[in-house]
């Protein structure tokens, strides 16, 4: 699914990270950014202990393709030899040399991102079914026909891109997961936890990782 109306990401480089000019925001933490997605999106989805086959992920923002990298490696490293399929919603897509740039800081994913630079957003190979559906969100993900098992919640800064946190996008997250789906993001503001409650999440606030207090987690049901 593509809807026609995906922009550059428009980005420029700050201390060797990229930054969002658009909404003034990077796009991972400056204070070691796998670690904070090994934190937030794995833990706070129970991964890898609930990996199982036909497992489906699903995620607001795919940006440089962190999380996708990171998911995969724990997927294969758990033994997993069956399909993880990974879907992601992006309206400014990174070009190859930036994701390329951008991955580069993380030699413990350097396999990982060559597969993912060789095959592209639409990728298909024995471990992974990759599909980052490009455009605008409030319009792709109400379309979409599929159900995850796991939410990554990695859109910007709330305060900065609120489109993408609202109450309309947090009911279709909710109307797209499995039964006893999970959803995890690093963010723990108050709308954004009210939004994902009334989507039918039970929603707690773990500890957030580095110097945030909290992060947002929860169960569907």
């Amino acid at each position: 699914m593509n809807s026609g109306k995906a922009q550059k990401a428009d980005l420029e480089w700050r201390d060797g990270a990229p930054v969002s000019v658009r909404f003034d925001d990077p796009y991972f933490s400056l204070c070691d950014g796998l670690a904070e997605t090994r934190h937030v999106f794995l833990g706070g989805n129970d991964l890898p202990a609930r990996f199982a086959k036909g497992f489906h992920i699903a995620e607001l923002g795919f940006g440089s393709g962190l999380n996708l990298l990171a998911a995969w490696k724990l997927w294969e490293e758990g033994g997993m030899t069956s399909v993880l399929r990974f879907t992601s919603f992006e309206a400014f897509p990174m070009d190859k040399g930036e994701m390329a740039k951008a991955l580069a800081v993380w030699p413990e994913l350097a396999e990982y991102a060559e597969r993912l630079l060789a095959g592209g957003m639409q990728m298909r190979t024995d471990t992974l079914e990759l599909d980052v559906i490009v455009g605008d969100a409030r319009e792709t993900l109400p379309q979409w026909k599929g159900r995850a098992d796991a939410w990554f919640l990695d859109g910007f800064s709330p305060a900065k891109n609120p489109e993408l946190w609202s109450p309309e996008i947090m009911k279709a997250v909710g109307q797209h997961t499995a039964p006893s789906g999970t959803f995890a993001t690093y963010t723990a503001a108050g709308h954004v936890r009210r939004a994902l409650i009334d989507a039918g999440f039970k929603v707690t606030r773990p500890r957030g990782h580095g110097n945030k207090r909290h992060m947002s987690a929860g169960v569907l049901g």
